[in-house]
């Protein structure tokens, strides 16, 4: 049985926070392995301006650069699109793994847009590490669920729903920003990764 942190999106384009938020769910969660699952099409945004699937999963691989990191177009094989169907896809292929879906504090503030959020959070616990700008005070998922006070390394016994924090210095990067700051990044993969 392995502990697999699983790390969902749009990697439009992969970056460092994105190696950064997983190196620290590998530590604190205690995890064997993280699952970058790069998106098809992330269903709360537009495909304006969205790379090829086949690029974005190389720019992953080549942020990632862990041995315990893997990159995968996993939704696009299972044929989900929603997170809380890919979590009972995954559970239903890998039975004998614990899963915990790893995300910044972004998506925790979003998270009551997502499909059957509620089942979702019934279904895995969500590790979140915190991100610049963003206040979670009002987070319509957090007043239902609440931070679990679950020690992180505990996460495979934690009652569910299980919102829990993970301690992390803050990292400005962004998709949005990379695309704002080199819109053909897709095509010029070189000035934009990020090598810490």
């Amino acid at each position: 049985m392995a502990r697999i942190g699983l790390l969902g999106g749009s990697f439009n384009p992969a970056h460092g926070a994105h190696r950064h938020i997983s190196l620290v769910a590998l530590a604190q969660l205690q995890l064997d392995q993280v699952w970058w699952l790069v998106s098809p099409l992330n269903p709360l945004k537009s495909a304006a301006g969205m790379a090829a699937l086949p690029l974005r999963v190389a720019r992953a691989r080549a942020v990632a650069r862990h041995p315990r990191i893997r990159v995968s177009a996993l939704e696009a094989a299972l044929g989900t699109r929603f997170a809380v169907d890919t979590v009972a896809a995954l559970k239903r292929r890998f039975p004998q793994h614990d899963f915990v879906w790893i995300g910044g504090g972004d998506i925790v503030a979003e998270l009551h847009r997502w499909r059957r959020w509620r089942a979702f959070l019934r279904a895995v616990p969500l590790a979140v590490v915190p991100r610049p700008g963003v206040s979670l005070r009002a987070a319509p998922a957090l007043k239902w669920a609440g931070w679990s006070p679950v020690a992180p390394r505990r996460w495979t016994d934690a009652p569910r729903p299980a919102i829990m924090r993970l301690h992390s210095r803050l990292r400005p990067e962004s998709a949005t920003a990379i695309r704002a700051a080199d819109p053909g990044w897709a095509t010029n993969q070189g000035p934009t990764l990020d090598r810490n």
